[in-house]
């Protein structure tokens, strides 16, 4: 149907029965998204923030007005200039056309670090923010363009924050009655401590026996206040060899964790999987890992039971959805590292809504509460220890910027225009 036929047809005897008021609408109505001029980035520009660690908040703007906004972590450092660079990509391109631009941006730094790293975080903020634009200018949540909704909230565990669960200690004690309070089902605690007195080595961290009798009464303790059926987590931080690894994850077996996170560092695959292969304590990795081919390996050596990808960091929204879809065929969940604000957090939610192997996403912002709540004009995003998902289009969380710009880097511009040259 052209324009020429729809007036004939359908719009002109409406506006004679109606009047002409009800021709703007019956235009509204009857045309589609591909009839409206085609969308052109203008603009591509962020602002650095530090709350727990640093984040870069990435808003892409585009010829109608219409802004997409994404955020990249842990390895976001140097991401500004980076991303700097990929807005000459960018510029008077289709922001719709997502896959089209994270190829041409991924292949164009094959020797700029692409496979990783900085790169690739930087280019994640970026990715997110075209997910956000296309599901604003087409009038649906992300989620419903990653394939729809498979379930209606997404289930969110606290990590505990700065408080380590010290056995007997009182503020850890308060830290775990608040986790409950707040409606979480399931928590995450960290074990490696470089100030544990019965560390014998500044610098190799094979633990002693004094080292895993305090991990294990760290995890006795927490375990024991929380109830039966609550999940726990407990991690490493990849900080151990071979040997720690798997005398802890025994250690612990009695306590039938939900996971033990990276008792390895993930880069030797073969080590974390002798590790997985010596005990019946599920092991997670995957924050520090990067795109569908950092994760191939460890799942075709079956070298985890859970992965654990960072969505601001490996790859963005489409490329956790194809880790994610990867890991399904190996039986895998799928349980997102996630550090970031309500934005990051809304981000990643969309994913987690889509895809059927998804476990559990994490939330580390127990520490900084109103910056929490007020990060985003919407107000709190988790309830009760679960995310429900959004019907307003594009992430549906907008930054309150009064809010965000307390927690700017000094000395960063927020959201300066692209120098150009």
């Amino acid at each position: 149907m052209n324009r020429r036929t729809l007036l004939k047809g359908g719009l002109l005897p409406i506006a004679g029965l109606a009047g002409l008021p009800s021709l703007s609408a019956a235009v509204e109505q009857a045309t589609t998204p591909y009839n409206r001029p085609k969308l052109k980035i203008t603009d591509v520009r962020t602002a650095e923030v530090r709350v727990h660690g640093y984040q870069v908040h990435v808003r892409v703007y585009t010829d109608q007005g219409i802004v997409g906004q994404g955020e990249s972590t842990d390895a976001a450092t140097g991401n500004v200039p980076i991303i700097r660079s990929f807005a000459r990509m960018l510029m008077g391109q289709d922001p719709l056309n997502i896959e089209a631009a994270f190829e041409r941006i991924r292949t164009s730094g094959v020797f700029a670090g692409a496979q990783g790293g900085q790169y690739v975080t930087a280019l994640t903020a970026v990715e997110i923010a075209l997910w956000d634009l296309a599901g604003k200018a087409l009038g649906l949540p992300v989620y419903q363009l990653l394939g729809g909704k498979v379930r209606e909230r997404v289930r969110v565990y606290a990590d505990s924050g700065a408080r380590e669960m010290i056995p007997g200690n009182e503020g850890s004690k308060a830290r775990i009655k608040q986790i409950q309070d707040m409606g979480f089902t399931a928590a995450k605690i960290d074990i490696d401590d470089a100030a544990d007195p019965a560390r014998k080595d500044r610098v190799n961290w094979t633990a002693s026996n004094g080292e895993i009798n305090h991990m294990v009464a760290k995890v006795a303790f927490t375990r024991e206040l929380y109830p039966k059926d609550f999940d726990l987590a407990v991690d490493m931080h990849a900080r151990y060899d071979a040997t720690t690894g798997k005398r802890v994850a025994k250690e612990l077996e009695p306590f039938k964790l939900m996971w033990l996170e990276e008792p390895v560092p993930a880069e030797n695959i073969d080590a974390m999987r002798d590790v997985r292969a010596s005990t019946s304590t599920p092991i997670c990795c995957g924050e520090n890992v990067y795109m569908r081919w950092g994760f191939r390996e460890l799942l075709e050596k079956r070298a985890v039971d859970i992965i654990m990808p960072d969505f601001q960091k490996c790859g963005g929204l489409l490329e956790a959805r194809k880790i994610a879809d990867m890991a399904h065929t190996y039986y895998v969940p799928v349980a997102p590292h996630a550090v970031t604000s309500p934005i990051g957090m809304m981000a990643s939610a969309h994913v987690c809504a889509a895809i059927p192997n998804f476990l559990v996403q994490e939330w580390h912002w127990i520490d900084s509460p109103e910056l929490w709540r007020n990060w985003v004009k919407e107000g709190e995003i988790i309830q009760k220890g679960y995310i429900p998902l959004p019907e307003r289009s594009g992430l549906g969380v907008e930054m309150n910027d009064d809010t965000a710009r307390k927690a700017q880097v000094p000395g960063t511009p927020w959201f300066g225009p692209t120098r150009r040259g």
